[in-house]
């Protein structure tokens, strides 16, 4: 398991759990300082250096990100950290399907990707396609019955606030006074919940903002954030698009793509209304969010972490020998040579 950020655990562990339950060993690599070790189980090896991991010789790399060095051993897997938000790089690209040069698989996530993926495999031939569904999503089509942010004593709906760190799209910062008011209409239960790249400000801004209506919620499993809520308020984060398969109403604020299956509103006064629009499930809006979901993920059967281990399992029988040779991507070799202090060959 090769992560950069700490919400990589909750996104990995599924598929933990189902190695360790065929027989298999699991190893964990924090590539970057901003992963948190405290949240590693006991029962969690961790490799501390890329020496160990080579020594260790891993059959295969799950990565819920989007590089991955080329001198780690094994098979490298791409399993995504979030769905095609929309947003588009630096190059002018949907940066959901920025090809780096780095994996031998990609494990999509419905009908949606897949064929953007198959086509770009085909342009480049150095790896394979495979529709699994998400295997983080698995946990949420089970339910939680001890969900910490379910609370059985309070009648009002949920709403769950969040946002990307980009400056660029974040609402955050933005609607301060429009999430006081809302806190302080005291119609809503809020949880407010963050990208961990966010600015500490804006953070602090928050967490100053709490009271009985209104929790700001840092965690690594954002899974029964999104079972807990009954609707969201969001701008362009990944994270209201596996809200929306729960079936549940989403108010994006000037969102990059304006959808039927979003309700998106320009100006801060517009949110209670819309808010309170959302929460009424009107029927056309459903009807939108029903027909996205399948294109988006139509896997509901919380089995697609058994997929993507099929997947790599044929790959890692099947070989490599049908690909293409990568790119040799010197530039980016040496970023990660240099950011992981590793200068063996």
């Amino acid at each position: 398991m090769f992560i950069h950020q700490s919400y990589a655990y909750a996104m990995l562990r599924p598929l933990q759990q189902a190695i360790r339950a065929q027989g298999g060993e699991v190893c964990w690599f924090l590539a970057t300082d901003e992963v948190d070790p405290g949240f590693l189980t006991a029962d969690e090896r961790r490799l501390m250096s890329v020496d160990e991991v080579r020594e260790w010789q891993p059959h295969a790399v799950l990565v819920p990100g989007n590089v991955v060095p080329s001198f780690i051993p094994g098979i490298k897997v791409g399993v995504f950290h979030g769905f095609n938000s929309g947003k588009i790089n630096s190059r002018g690209r949907e940066d959901h399907f920025e090809i780096r040069g780095c994996f031998d698989l990609y494990c999509t996530q419905g009908p949606n990707t897949t064929a953007p993926f198959i086509e770009l495999a085909k342009q480049h031939g150095f790896f394979d396609v495979v529709e699994t569904g998400w295997a983080n999503l698995d946990p949420l089509f089970t339910p939680c019955a001890d969900n910490p942010y379910l609370d059985a004593s309070d009648p009002r709906p949920t709403l769950l606030f969040c946002s990307t760190f980009s400056q660029k799209y974040s609402c955050a910062k933005k609607l301060v006074p429009q999430i006081e008011a809302l806190r302080d209409s005291g119609k809503w239960r809020i949880l407010v919940q963050f990208h961990p790249k966010m600015e500490q400000q804006v953070i602090d801004t928050y967490k100053g903002m709490q009271n009985d209506s209104l929790t700001f919620v840092e965690t690594d499993n954002v899974i029964p954030l999104l079972q807990a809520a009954d609707l969201m308020l969001c701008d362009t984060s990944s994270m209201l698009l596996m809200f929306l398969l729960q079936q549940k109403p989403v108010v994006t604020f000037n969102t990059q793509t304006p959808q039927p299956h979003l309700l998106n509103v320009t100006e801060p006064e517009q949110i209670a209304g819309a808010l309170d629009l959302a929460h009424s499930h009107p029927a056309e809006l459903m009807a939108a969010i029903e027909t996205f979901s399948n294109q988006l993920h139509p896997y509901r059967d919380g089995r697609s972490t058994e997929r993507v281990l099929v997947a790599v399992n044929n790959l890692i029988e099947s070989g490599l020998g049908h690909l293409k040779s990568k790119p040799l991507n010197l530039i980016r070799r040496f970023k990660q040579r240099k950011s992981l202090g590793y200068w063996r060959w």
